[in-house]
């Protein structure tokens, strides 16, 4: 059976807010364990330490050459894919998601039509700390962060307060609801046991998309036993588990169909997998690609470099943009709303014990 290994980066649980981690991703690969080893031994054979780690060898510029051809080798040979997601813009969405679209919905408006969702939260990043005041922009985030997490009447009050601390009716589309109306339906879906502030379900969504499509039948992930990855093999389990036959459009180019050919996920020793640690490779590449760009971290690769190896449909990235018409287009007739309620009611909701 095809085997795709996984690793993650950036992984902060809830907290989307994290200064020190901006960014968070993974990075799929179809690759033997023989395979890696022999790639590994090619490109880095007086290699001493017991497992190839990206950040170790990025720290030397002697070693930038090597990496970069490998990465080149992998992403020209090998089925592959690698997703990064900026965590607040993330988490902008998710405000929309649950403390804006409930809103909108009840009034019979579909809020995520045209992708208006992703340009009104594109508009939010860039312009929310000017327009809204920065600490006060802050703080709204902070509060909606712990509002979800908690789900008291406390933090649900401290998110309304927070909303109307910022200079809200410069933007009532988006704050008005909570500002001026303290709307129910919002807040009853933020109390919503289902819904969370967690990037890891958005990460894997869109790798198992895309696994999907590459694979040619039936097939396994295998991903390394660190904790951050526990959150990435449980809601993988169950995936497997959901045997409902039914189908979601994402984009102009993704869909997600149950039940999936993915039909089985193990952890395993990253020392023991060379193929693991190619996966550690990708998504640390990456991670530290964006970084640099962003102007959060110096030194490693060149990151256009590393961006020039990527085909189109190798790198999926959840950033800003302000391209309306191309959003538009790209999630023309998508069914975001349907797809959010479901992976809420069937993979968010804590297992009972």
């Amino acid at each position: 059976m095809e085997c795709f290994r996984i690793d993650e980066s950036g992984y902060t649980g809830f907290d989307l807010l994290n200064a020190d981690q901006r960014f968070q991703g993974a990075a799929a690969i179809a690759i033997s364990d023989e395979d890696a080893a022999n790639l590994i031994r090619e490109y880095f054979p007086k290699l001493q330490a017991p497992e190839l780690k990206y950040r170790a060898l990025s720290r030397r510029s002697a070693n930038h050459p090597r990496l970069l051809s490998l990465l080149r080798d992998l992403l020209t040979h090998h089925k592959c894919v690698t997703y990064i997601c900026d965590k607040r813009y993330l988490l902008m969405l998710m405000f929309l998601d649950h403390a804006v679209e409930p809103f909108y919905y009840e009034r019979g408006m579909d809020f995520y039509e045209g992708g208006q969702n992703y340009a009104m939260a594109s508009f939010l990043f860039v312009t929310g700390p000017t327009m809204l005041g920065q600490p006060a922009f802050d703080r709204l985030l902070q509060s909606f962060q712990q509002a979800v997490r908690e789900k008291t009447p406390g933090s649900l009050s401290a998110l309304i307060s927070a909303t109307r601390a910022t200079k809200w009716e410069t933007f009532p589309e988006a704050l008005g609801p909570l500002a001026q109306f303290e709307a129910p339906e919002c807040l009853s879906e933020i109390a919503n046991p289902g819904v969370n502030t967690d990037a890891a379900p958005v990460v894997l969504q869109s790798l198992v998309s895309r696994m999907e499509v590459m694979a040619n039948g039936p097939y396994r992930v295998e991903h390394d036993q660190s904790k951050n990855l526990l959150a990435y093999h449980d809601l993988l389990q169950r995936f497997i588990d959901h045997d409902q036959e039914i189908e979601f459009r994402q984009t102009e180019i993704t869909s997600i169909k149950f039940p999936l050919k993915l039909a089985e996920v193990t952890q395993v020793d990253s020392k023991a997998s060379s193929a693991v640690q190619l996966a550690d490779v990708m998504i640390g590449a990456a991670i530290e690609a964006v970084n640099r760009r962003a102007g959060l971290r110096s030194g490693g690769l060149d990151p256009d470099a590393v961006s020039s190896l990527y085909t189109d449909n190798q790198f999926i990235h959840l950033t800003p943009s302000f391209d309306l018409e191309e959003q538009k287009r790209f999630r023309q007739g998508t069914q975001a709303g349907e797809l959010i309620d479901y992976f809420a009611e069937n993979f968010y909701t804590p297992r009972s014990t």
